[in-house]
This record gives structure tokens, C-alpha cells and sequence, in this order.
């Protein structure tokens, strides 16, 4: 009931404000602030320039062995890093030595002709500790991190693993196992890696908060773990891949630390511009893998060096002197901070106190799907309508999209399930308000939050986003308008639109002027029509480049020209063609369609070619039929026409075109060929489809590998209830039977 008051009462004012049928939600525009909150940061990020140089050590008795280290100081000033800049100033917070280009340039002359003298070595000890089993959001995660699944993906094949009884429950958030579990994983580390792996007593994870200890952490399902090798022939792809997920992250909950050394040591040396000059060289060595002989968990940062990636030092002691042989100088330029991805945004929604587990997923479809958030690889980047709902919420609704506000509504959840607090009363009071002399006295309700002022919002200066001024001093907007997101300098000024994909902080407003002043140049006629005179634009729209022929409400032309005169003609361009070199003849051309060949011999029906939304295709009456491309509109002739319209008619769904073929079925001696269909690419033996898994590149579908997918697909349909070998029935009409009677 909470999150239905709260859709149905925000949702109207987002419709009436920003754009139709978008959404807002107890959850989901908290997640979608928290995305724009990081492109704002990223937006106001000032980069900054600095130099290091990474140094190439060498011992020099006994067995010379090299070794990393950098620059750390001169004369007993540290170097500035990255993290040593402010993200929205780009200047040092702290008292370093900035190196420039130059002066790194010299060390990295002078450094190799000297002998650096170690003057502290530094060995600390280090213990880590394995990881919780997995529970609903740590599984979703992981898989986004190793295996690069979206939340929904995960959850989609875990479902499978669950009802196939692979796996325990899959939306939990108890990290606990049972006894059995426990007993099973002990057993087979054991088994695996010898009994110096299992500690003396089973592990036990803390409860977390507000758990829901009726369901386990997801584990392998059964008394005793299936290897992964025994399920490898049995599941897909992708199931596979997440079992062994799973299963490896269980067995390490139960295995012992992982021991190890850190290192790090200081050198000094002298160079002919620089009195004193600090190295530093760390290291990290592994003593005793422990729980890391079976998983190690990722980085939402590719880049980051993991903490368990051991990196080896040769034994160095106070005094010792080594060599220099080579020395490198690098520049770098400060980073924005990432953006979310769905493992990120996961987490940082669960420690946010935000939502539950068992929701994420669908939290992350819902964001994406009402266009407040797109992928740029795994990146989630919100949109400029993403930055208008948010903005709406934060001045006038500011209490819903609070993280705050939305965690301790969450924790009042908990205490209703719990019975410590009772359901209608707390629900009463979050939609009409708190009761004098309660704690939050005073707090506004959600039917006076939504009603008190929402018809005085200001929807244009809700949905328009200031870069700056223009060297004309007019202001340079992105507005989020009815029907796409534009430019424009000024409340008169030129207008120009932004596709969905654009990152907001990539339009700066030095691109913003350059693609105004662009479109400005463009805005003239290319020329006039041969035929008509009228004069032909070249634009770009929401969907891309087109021309236009004539001026909106023009009259100048006659007969049907003129009666439709107010909407001008417009034609979209061909793939081969580029507006920057577009001619008058090609744009003539372009506009020329639909064009009629002839008329049909038997039907008497004209025959004509156009350019659709699906591509480009012939027609006569009823019937049609597609063109290999577009460059076929200027050359295809009746007779070619004719012989295509006499083809017959390829059903829905049947337009797959074939990418590769594989070769012949061992058992069938049907062939197997890779398509392309509808939906995204496929395996097929003409009777059997199975579905190429997301992210697997399929030209890179073997035999092998698709006569799996064929197989896995072909179970899951027989334990269905399904013949797939059985002959397809032709879908008919459906008979009626007589009046009153069910329809068959």
C-alpha cells in the first residue's frame, strides 16, 4: 500500500510537469537520484595535470634480481598524487610538491647514473578473512563484477538454478547456513585441499540487520555439493558460470585466513639538480593462500589492484645500495569519480539502508526502462530526463527522494513486520501526516506534500539546465521538452537536439556553442527542388539526419503539396549517405519516394518502391516485400519488382537472416547455422532454437558450443511438457462454436 500511495500520488505530478507516462517510486527515484548525484560530481569535476616517474630498481650481490618502485619525494617533500587534488577546483588540498613535466623529464635523465641506498625496510604481517556466502544483493554483485550479468540477468538464471534444485533460495539476505551446509563444505574442502584448508571450528557469520533468517545464503542445494565438473553437461552457458559462482564462494566461507607479508621499503639517492630524492618500492607476499586457493573477490574498478595480487621483492636490508636501470617519467591527469554501475549501485543502496535485496533487480530494470538511466558498457549514465525528475523531487517533494528519510522508513517497515509497531497508523500517518505530540510533530504527509504548491512549480525551470553564457551573453539551456531533450541560447535563440545517449557530462558549454553555432551554419537551404522550387533543409531530429522540402506552413505550392502545406515533406537519409557531403541530387532523390514502377499485370494495382520504417521494400495493393538496401530504391524496376511480389511471403518471426553455418547435426544430419532473428542471435537445426547468451560474441558460436545450446534448450522444452521435434501446427482462426458457448 506505501509504495502504491507513493506512485500513484507522485507519479501525476512528473506527467503534468516533465514528460507523460514516466514513474516515481519509494525506491526507484532514490535510485535515480543517487545516479544523477554522481553525474553532478562528474560534471563539476576540474581535472589536473601532474608527472611521476616510476623507477626500475636492480640488487647488485649475488643474484641480480629487479624490482619496481617511484619517486616519493625531493628533498623530504612528498610528491602530489591523485588523490591528493580537489575534485572541483583541481588544485592541492595538501601540502605536497607538484612535479611538472619538465623537471620529471630531468629525473628521468638522471636517475639511472645513480646508486639509490635503502634506509628503512618496513614487514607488517597481514591476515584476510573469506568472504560471507552470498546472499541476494552480494550475488548480484559478484556476478556483475566476474561474469558481467545485469541484476536481472543474475536473477533470472539463478530462478533456473533454484527450480532445477541446483541451488538454495535465491532471495535471501541471511548470510547463515545449516548445519548440513556447513558439514558439506567442511567435507569437501578436505576432500580438495587437504584438511590444513578446514579450520578447526565451522565459521559463523554475524546476522545482519533486519535479516530474514527463515531462508539460508545461497548455496549449493543437497546434503553434498555437486563439483562444478558434474553439473558442466547439464546446464547452459550461463547457468554453469553461476553455479560455480556460488558454489566456490561457499566453500571458501568455510575455509581458513588467508596469511601473508607486507613490504614496503625507502630508498634515498642524489641527483645533480636534486639534493635529496625519496624512492618507495612495496610488495606483498603470499605466505599461506588459505580460502584464496578457491575465490577471490572482484573490484568495481577493473584498473584497481586487487589485495590479494601478490607482488614479490627481492630480501633488501638497511644500507644495502642498488642499481638504476631505467627510469620512466608519466603524466597523468586527475579522474573523474566513476560512475555506478548495477554492482555499485547494489551496494550502495545496502548500505544506504535502501530498498531490500530481493528488489534490486527490479529496481534496476524499472530505472532503465522508463529511460532515467542507459548502459555505456557497464557504466550507468542517468539521462538529462533523469536530471529533471530529480530535480522536480529535491526543491518541491524533498523528503521522498532523501536517503535519510527513505532509510528510516525502512527500518519502520521492519518494526511493523517485527510487531513492534502496528501498520495503519503508521501508514496513516505517512500519508495525511504526524499526529501532534509525536517524535516528527509537524512533518507534512504525502497527500499535503503532493497538493500544497504543485500547480505553482515552474515546469520549464524544472526541466531546463544552465551550462553558461555565449559570447552574445545569452544563456545556453539543455531542456527536457514533451518530445526529446535540445540546446538552445536564449528564449528565441537557435534550437538543436541531443540524442538520449549523450553523457550530461560530456555537453559542456563550449560543445553546447560549437553544435549551436553548427546548426546555425547548417540552418540555410541546400538548394532549391528542380521540379517545385522549393527550397531542401538538411536537419537532424530525435532519430537521426533527414531532409526537408519546403517550410512549415508554407503555401507556395499547389495541388496536394498545398493542402498539406502546413507539414513539410521529410525523408530520412540513406546509411551510406553523410550530411556533411550530402548534394542537392542525393537529397532530391532521397525525397522522391515513395515512386511508382508501373501497375501490376494481373491486378491492375499500382507498384510502387518506398523507404519504410523497417527498411526499404515494394508494394502493390495488399502486398509487399523487402529490398536487400536502400541503394535498390533507385534501381529496382518493375519487372525485378514483379518477380519479388510473386514470392512467397515470409511468415513473422521468419525474416532471421543467417550469419554462419556450422555444419551437420552428428545425430540428425540436419544442418546447424547461427541466425540473427528478432529478439538478438540464435542456433538453430531447422527445428530446435536456442538462444546465444548475452555477451557471447556469435560469430564465435562453434558446432561444439551450439550443439550444447541445442541440447539444453531441447530439455528444458521435453521437461515442459513439449515435443520440440513434433511437426508445427499453422496457426488458423479460432472456430466459433455456438452462441453461449466457450471458443476453442
Amino acid at each position: 500500500m506505501l509504495d502504491r500511495l507513493y506512485g500513484y500520488e507522485v507519479s501525476p505530478v512528473l506527467w503534468k510537469k516533465v514528460q507523460p507516462r514516466l514513474s516515481a517510486g519509494r525506491v526507484q527515484s532514490v535510485a535515480t537520484r543517487i545516479v544523477v548525484e554522481r553525474e553532478r560530481e562528474r560534471m563539476a569535476f576540474v581535472p589536473a595535470d601532474y608527472w611521476t616517474v616510476e623507477v626500475e630498481l636492480e640488487t647488485e650481490d649475488g643474484e641480480a634480481r629487479r624490482f619496481p618502485a617511484r619517486v616519493s619525494a625531493l628533498d623530504g617533500k612528498a610528491l602530489a598524487r591523485g588523490r591528493d587534488f580537489d575534485r572541483n577546483t583541481g588544485k592541492l588540498k595538501t601540502a605536497v610538491r607538484l612535479l611538472l613535466e619538465a623537471e620529471a623529464a630531468r629525473l628521468g635523465r638522471e636517475l639511472p647514473a645513480t646508486r639509490p641506498v635503502v634506509t628503512e625496510v618496513r614487514e607488517q604481517p597481514f591476515t584476510r578473512r573469506p568472504y560471507a556466502p552470498f546472499i541476494t544483493s552480494t550475488l548480484q554483485q559478484e556476478a556483475a563484477r566476474k561474469l558481467r550479468f545485469s541484476a536481472q540477468r543474475t536473477m533470472r538464471v539463478a530462478q533456473g538454478l533454484y527450480e532445477n534444485g541446483y541451488i538454495t533460495y535465491m532471495r535471501t539476505d541471511s548470510t547463515a547456513l545449516s548445519g548440513q551446509a556447513i558439514a558439506a563444505a567442511r567435507r569437501q574442502i578436505v576432500e580438495l585441499f587437504g584438511s590444513e584448508y578446514a579450520p578447526e571450528k565451522p565459521r559463523f557469520y554475524a546476522r545482519r540487520t533486519n535479516a530474514q533468517e527463515a531462508h539460508e545464503a545461497i548455496r549449493p542445494a543437497g546434503t553434498s555439493f555437486r563439483m562444478p565438473n558434474q553439473v558442466r553437461g547439464s546446464l547452459d552457458r550461463d547457468a554453469f558460470r553461476l553455479y560455480e559462482l556460488i558454489w566456490k564462494r561457499t566453500l571458501a566461507s568455510q575455509m581458513k585466513d588467508a596469511k601473508g607479508t607486507s613490504t614496503t621499503v625507502l630508498l634515498s639517492t642524489s641527483t645533480p639538480s636534486i639534493d635529496s630524492v625519496g624512492l618507495t618500492a612495496s610488495g606483498r607476499v603470499l605466505r599461506f593462500a588459505g580460502f584464496l586457493r578457491v575465490y577471490v573477490e572482484s573490484r568495481d574498478d577493473p584498473k584497481a589492484r586487487t589485495e590479494d595480487e601478490e607482488r614479490f621483492l627481492p630480501a633488501l636490508r638497511t644500507g644495502q645500495t642498488v642499481g638504476v636501470p631505467g627510469a620512466e617519467p608519466k603524466g597523468h591527469t586527475t579522474q573523474p569519480p566513476a560512475r555506478y554501475t548495477e554492482a555499485s549501485l547494489v551496494r550502495e543502496l545496502e548500505e544506504q539502508g535502501i530498498g531490500r535485496p530481493s528488489t534490486y533487480a527490479a529496481i534496476l530494470q524499472t530505472i532503465t526502462g522508463r529511460g532515467y538511466v542507459w548502459k555505456k558498457g557497464s557504466a550507468l549514465v542517468p539521462t538529462f530526463l533523469a536530471f529533471a525528475v530529480t530535480r522536480l523531487l529535491e526543491q518541491h517533494l524533498g523528503d521522498l527522494v532523501d536517503l535519510d528519510f527513505t532509510a528510516r522508513m525502512e527500518s519502520d517497515l521492519d518494526e511493523i513486520a517485527g510487531g513492534v509497531r502496528e501498520a495503519e497508523p503508521w501508514l496513516r500517518n505517512f500519508y495525511y501526516g504526524r499526529e501532534k505530540g509525536s517524535a516528527d510533530d509537524g512533518r507534512r504527509g504525502l497527500r499535503s506534500m503532493v497538493g500544497e504548491g504543485v500547480d505553482s512549480i515552474d515546469a520549464r525551470a524544472v526541466c531546463s539546465l544552465l551550462l553558461g553564457q555565449d559570447d552574445e551573453g545569452r544563456d545556453v539551456v539543455v531542456r527536457v521538452g514533451r518530445y526529446g531533450t535540445y540546446l538552445q541560447a536564449g528564449d528565441d535563440g537557435q534550437r538543436v537536439s541531443i540524442g538520449d545517449d549523450v553523457p550530461p557530462d560530456e555537453v559542456t558549454l563550449e560543445s553546447a556553442v560549437e553544435l549551436l553555432r553548427g546548426a546555425s551554419e547548417q540552418g540555410g537551404p541546400l538548394g532549391l527542388h528542380p521540379e517545385t522550387g522549393e527550397p531542401i533543409y538538411v536537419k537532424t531530429g530525435r532519430y537521426g539526419d533527414y531532409v526537408q522540402l519546403g517550410d512549415p506552413g508554407s503555401g507556395a505550392t499547389s495541388g496536394k503539396r498545398s493542402a498539406r502545406a502546413a507539414k513539410p515533406k521529410m525523408a530520412s537519409l540513406w546509411p551510406s549517405m553523410d550530411r556533411a557531403s550530402l548534394t542537392l541530387d542525393e537529397a532530391v532523390l532521397v525525397l522522391s519516394f515513395p515512386r511508382e514502377l508501373g501497375r501490376h499485370p494481373e491486378t491492375g494495382e499500382r507498384v510502387t518502391v518506398q523507404d519504410g520504417r523497417f527498411g526499404p521494400y515494394v508494394k502493390s495493393g495488399k502486398e509487399s516485400r523487402s529490398l536487400k538496401g536502400h541503394e535498390q530504391l533507385a534501381t529496382v524496376t518493375l519487372e525485378q519488382a514483379l518477380e519479388l511480389l510473386r514470392q512467397p511471403k515470409r511468415r513473422r518471426g521468419g525474416s532471421a537472416s543467417v550469419l554462419r553455418e556450422l555444419g551437420e547435426h552428428p545425430e540428425s544430419g540436419l544442418g546447424i547455422s547461427v541466425k540473427k532473428g528478432r529478439f538478438g542471435p540464435y542456433v538453430t537445426d531447422g527445428q530446435v532454437n536456442a538462444s546465444v547468451p548475452k555477451g557471447r560474441d556469435a560469430q564465435e558460436v562453434d558446432l561444439k558450443e551450439a550443439l550444447e545450446l541445442l541440447a539444453a534448450r531441447e530439455a528444458r522444452l521435453k521437461a515442459q511438457g513439449k515435443d520440440p521435434r513434433a511437426p508445427k501446427r499453422r496457426p488458423g482462426r479460432k472456430r466459433r462454436t455456438t452462441k453461449g458457448a466457450r471458443r476453442s
